[in-house]
Parts: structure tokens; sequence; C-alpha cells
């Protein structure tokens, strides 16, 4: 309940209820991949001594990047069903340590073999409920940071590529579940369901 103001009738108080309800941010929501396996561990443990402030952050391969949808979570969620019930799971090879300076001050890895697969997918689950134009051509990678400036962007790029080159593990990932996600708050993001490539059935989360 509003509280009440000298003065003011109660229809002035539904009327400000009223005009709040427009300063209320519509959510984002986004389709991932999680890396559950050494290379997410690396890049976890690696963003934690870069950016303490985001250790939470869960290594993953983004598919459909932020977005509001364009219809409710159901129809998205059908979307999904209906898309990843056609496309078999398939592995990606991760290549070298880059940036996105000057556009953001973002440390990323690229993804270097079978690209061309996410970049079909991400083509065809940009559609109905989850449509959305994207800002910057969608170019597969996995996110290690994103700082605040570019000068600290360069530091963590130096640091990231000498302990990426040093990585002895496999750089291969499979991508045999999604998972869609929705922003709580800033840098906080819930899992609402996951869904394996070639299964039609959504799981909550």
């Amino acid at each position: 309940m509003f509280p009440a103001v000298p003065g003011q009738s109660p229809h002035g108080r539904r009327s400000a209820a009223y005009n709040l309800s427009w300063m209320i941010p519509t959510p984002r929501y986004a389709l991932v991949a999680y890396l559950r396996n050494p290379v997410g561990e690396f890049v976890e443990h690696l963003r934690n001594q870069l950016h303490p402030e985001h250790p939470h952050l869960a290594a993953h391969l983004t598919v459909l990047p932020p977005r509001v949808l364009q219809g409710s979570e159901l129809s998205a969620r059908e979307v999904l069903e209906e898309v990843c019930s056609q496309v078999e799971a398939f592995t990606v090879t991760l290549g070298d340590v880059e940036t996105f300076c000057p556009l953001t001050p973002t440390v990323f890895i690229r993804v270097a073999h079978a690209a061309y697969r996410m970049r079909e997918l991400h083509d065809r689950l940009n559609t109905g409920a989850l449509a959305f134009p994207e800002d910057w051509p969608y170019m597969p990678h996995l996110t290690i940071v994103k700082l605040s400036d570019e000068a600290q962007a360069q530091q963590a790029y130096q640091v990231a590529s000498e302990r990426w080159n040093a990585f002895e593990g496999s750089r291969k990932i499979q991508v045999s579940e999604l998972i869609f996600v929705r922003e709580e708050k800033q840098n906080r993001w819930v899992d609402l369901a996951g869904v394996r490539l070639g299964r039609q059935l959504v799981t909550p989360r």
C-alpha cells in the first residue's frame, strides 16, 4: 500500500501506483550453455582473480545474448522446444584469448572451430518470442571478464593470454544442453529451464 498523503484522494494514490509501474524495468533473458568442465573451472578461477566483484558468474557460451522477450516466457519456451528438438548436440573448439576493445572492455576466448554451428543455432533461435535485433554481429565466444575501462581490459588480456597458453586440458566443448535464464538484477541471472539438443522437453530449474 502507498502511504496516505495529506490532501490527496485515493484516486491520486492509485495514479501514483500506476505511474510507478512504468518505472519497473522490463526483464531481460538470454540463452547459454554452461561449461561444467576443466575449461569452465579455469575461466571461473581466472575471473575471480581478475575481477573479484563477479566471482558468482558461471562460465558459459552465450547462444542468445541478453534481450527483451517479444511475448511470454511460455511462448519463448515453446520456441526453444521446437528449435532445439531439431538440432543435434555438437562440439566446438576454443581458440585464442582476444578482447572487444575499443567497443567494450571485455576479454574473451574465441570459438575457433565449428563456430558456424553456434551461429546457425543462434539464427534459428532468434525468432518468435526470442527475436531481438542484436547490438553487434553475433560472434561465438567464452567471456572471461568484462571490466570498467580499456586499460584494465588490456592488463587482464595479458594475464589471461599467458594463463590460457599454459592450460593443458582439452579445449573442446560439447554443446548439448542450453539454459534459459532471466536477469534478476545487474550481473545476477537465474536459471528458468534447460533443454537438451535433440530433445523436445524443456525442464524447469
